[in-house]
């Protein structure tokens, strides 16, 4: 067999080319910088390697360091919470502290002990109070500040817990300028406080008449969490989640008080922005309670919990179950119906107890373990035989509602098979197009890839025109950042059937640059962005777009990836004949002093700040301030489009550290039918009344 060097190589073979691969072999496993050049000889090639320079760096034992564990949490937090972010966002850091220590309060509460626990935050300090059982006190130093150490861990104590690393509760003290921890257990209490995770007090135990339980108070540290604040609206739902997932548990938010009494069938009608089509189907037993019906929402509405945790990226319960469901429905009708067609309209919720669950992240968003129980039944059997009995029993029950469920099924298959031809030559469009898509500038890493790193940070840009898609290309992260640009407005697709998602080329190739056509599984970005002018054209592709999600794909919004980027609607800035002479400097060179004084050495001169001659702003009273700041000879220009900021600037606004986003929310006041109808419909009476209500005319 011959060497791939010589082929590589035009080598006619002998002496020379056997040793040709081994030399190239242990050249190229050094770190050389090399060139390569042949020289014909005696009709032999030999390859000559002249080395130009060898880098070295120093590698000694002083390279070689371990870190504390509260430094090694505080110098890679993602891989703990996540990002850190300022609290804009329900993933931000600051909510996976707070979960962190309500964790340990629920799973008190599911072994049995204790029936509320009362959470207060105020001005960016939380305090947790549960009537569990306590920690116990010789072991309240060890459970708060040692890594890996727990009640948790060996699954006695706690068989179907979230928590069993040992980590939460160490993690916010080492994130937290302040951590003050106090038990009360068997009529004894103890207090420990932390700074930074060093431990600054300890109490003796002294007797109490206090209830046993745990309170845990923390400040988040604000020079990771930058800007910091808590937004009820994020630690209202993460409460009600946990209200829903353990009835008969009492929460209170601030003075709010959260109790639910039918679970998840709570949640799920909470979280509806469509009428059910039938009554909620509720199943439930020791280890797994679901919720499911239809209605008339395009696409799929699915809820994921597992021993109390918001699974958001679901996991293998989530696949398992939608399989089943669709099989067990399949079954009973005793039709071939397509899986998708089963599942099209419907909404559920499913939540399941596992021992020592496997997540995917240690922030535990989507779960990877494919059993029940260690070497014990699988979650996909344990699903096929938990709906195989109790669904096909309550069918069986009650045929009103299969007599619903069946019609709708037939509208969803009539539905999809009056699209499977255009369909098809729109795919066919898209695959041709994907290959040169000039549409999309694609980023390398994809929200749907396994082995990505920090596949929350994928985006996509929705931009309208060459000019602005152009400016945020160039100055892109292309790692995780992507750019769709729109051909001025889109379709007003309010009222119109699917086809018009692939007739329509702008969507297809949109569809397909998310890969959603079949659900939000293969979803290519975790954030959708609308990246438009803020003008009234702007506004109004915005709201085009938005309809086109809401109206087609409203899952997306549901689940949170549909964000809108708010950009500068001012630049107040200097002329340039008034930059150097004006008093608006940050700073200057200090002067040269006359004398004899001793000069400065380079490392102790005075840092020179940047000039500030521009200052962008994104609402009014921001522009009053800049105009202060600049003097009177500032002038003011308003943004008319995105693609007159200079790309370096823009580099700056959509930075993982400060781009700011609004999301779109689907709340449960919102019915999305009419909602749609009020805002895209025909000019309606009630329309014409709110912007004659409205209106702002300006003088």
């Amino acid at each position: 067999m011959g060497s791939p060097w010589r082929e590589e190589w035009g080598s006619e073979g002998g002496e020379d080319s056997s040793i040709l691969e081994p030399i190239m072999l242990r050249r190229l496993r050094q770190p050389l910088c090399f060139s390569l050049s042949l020289v014909h000889k005696n009709k032999k090639d030999v390859l000559f390697m002249d080395l130009l320079e060898q880098k070295t760096v120093d590698y000694s034992d002083s390279d070689i360091k371990t870190l504390e564990w509260d430094e090694h949490i505080r110098r890679r937090p993602g891989m703990y919470i996540g990002k850190l972010g300022d609290g804009t966002h329900a993933d931000d850091g600051i909510y996976v502290l707070l979960k962190e220590v309500l964790d340990n309060s629920i799973d008190e509460y599911v072994m049995g002990a204790g029936k509320k626990v009362e959470i207060t935050i105020h001005e960016g300090e939380v305090t947790v109070r549960d009537y569990g059982r306590g920690i116990p006190l010789g072991k309240l130093i060890d459970a708060t500040s040692k890594m890996n150490t727990g009640g948790k861990i060996d699954s006695k104590a706690f068989k179907k817990s979230v928590g069993l690393n040992g980590v939460g509760i160490k993690a916010v003290n080492a994130l937290s300028i302040h951590c003050e921890i106090t038990v009360w257990r068997e009529g004894l209490t103890k207090t420990v406080r932390y700074s930074h995770a060093k431990l600054l007090e300890e109490t003796e135990a002294v007797p109490t008449t206090e209830p046993s339980g745990t309170r845990v108070v923390f400040r988040p540290d604000s020079e990771l969490f930058r800007g910091y604040e808590y937004k009820d609206e994020f630690v209202e739902t993460m409460v009600k989640n946990y209200s829903f997932l353990n009835a008969g548990l009492t929460l209170t938010y601030n003075g709010r008080r959260y109790l639910s009494k039918r679970g998840l069938a709570d949640l799920l009608e909470e979280n509806m922005t469509e009428e059910a089509l039938y009554p909620l189907i509720h199943l439930k037993e020791d280890d797994v309670e679901i919720v499911l019906t239809h209605t008339t929402q395009v696409g799929e509405d699915f809820y994921s919990f597992v021993n109390g945790q918001n699974t958001t990226q679901g996991g293998t319960h989530l696949s398992a179950f939608k399989e089943a469901v669709a099989r067990v429905i399949k079954d009973f009708f005793g039709k071939n119906f397509d899986y998708r067609d089963i599942r099209y309209g419907m909404a559920a919720a499913i939540s399941i107890k596992i021992e020592e669950p496997v997540f995917e992240s240690q922030t535990k968003t989507k779960l990877g373990s494919k059993d029940m129980e260690p070497d014990g039944r699988s979650i996909q059997k344990f699903l096929n035989d938990f709906l195989g009995k109790e669904l096909d029993n309550y069918l069986h029950i009650h045929p009103e509602d299969a007599g619903i469920m069946l019609q709708k099924i037939q509208e969803s298959e009539r539905e999809r098979k009056s699209l499977s031809g255009v369909a098809k030559l729109a795919r066919e469009r898209a695959k041709k197009a994907s290959l040169h898509n000039k549409k999309l500038r694609d980023c390398t890493v994809h929200f749907n890839d396994p082995k990505a790193k920090e596949p929350e940070r994928t985006s996509l840009f929705i931009t309208e025109g060459n000019s602005a898609s152009g400016s945020i290309t160039t100055c892109r992260d292309p790692k995780y950042q992507a750019v769709f640009s729109l051909r001025g407005k889109p379709l007003n697709c309010y009222g119109q059937s699917k086809k018009v998602v692939y007739e329509n080329e702008e969507f297809n190739l949109l569809q397909a640059a998310l890969n959603i056509e079949d659900g939000l599984d293969g979803l290519r970005y975790n954030r959708i962005i609308i990246a438009t002018d803020a003008d009234d054209d702007g506004m109004h592709i915005r709201l085009l777009l938005i309809t086109f999600f809401l109206q087609f794909f409203p899952e997306l919004v549901r689940r949170g990836h549909v964000f809108i980027l708010e950009t500068p609607l001012f630049r107040v800035f200097l002329p340039k004949e008034h930059k150097k002479s004006d008093n608006f400097m940050t700073s200057s060179p200090t002067a040269k002093k006359k004398g004899r004084g001793k000069k400065k050495e380079k490392d102790e001169a005075e840092p020179v700040e940047e000039l500030v001659t521009n200052i962008y702003c994104y609402n009014e009273a921001q522009k009053q301030e800049a105009l202060r700041k600049l003097g009177k000879r500032a002038l003011v220009t308003r943004f008319k489009g995105l693609g007159e900021i200079s790309p370096e600037q823009f580099k700056d606004w959509i930075s993982e550290e400060n781009i700011k986003l609004d999301p779109i929310r689907l709340r449960k006041e919102d019915n999305l039918s009419s909602l749609l109808m009020f805002y895209m419909g025909k000019n309606t009476p009630e329309r014409q009344s709110f912007i004659i209500d409205n209106l702002v005319v300006d003088e």
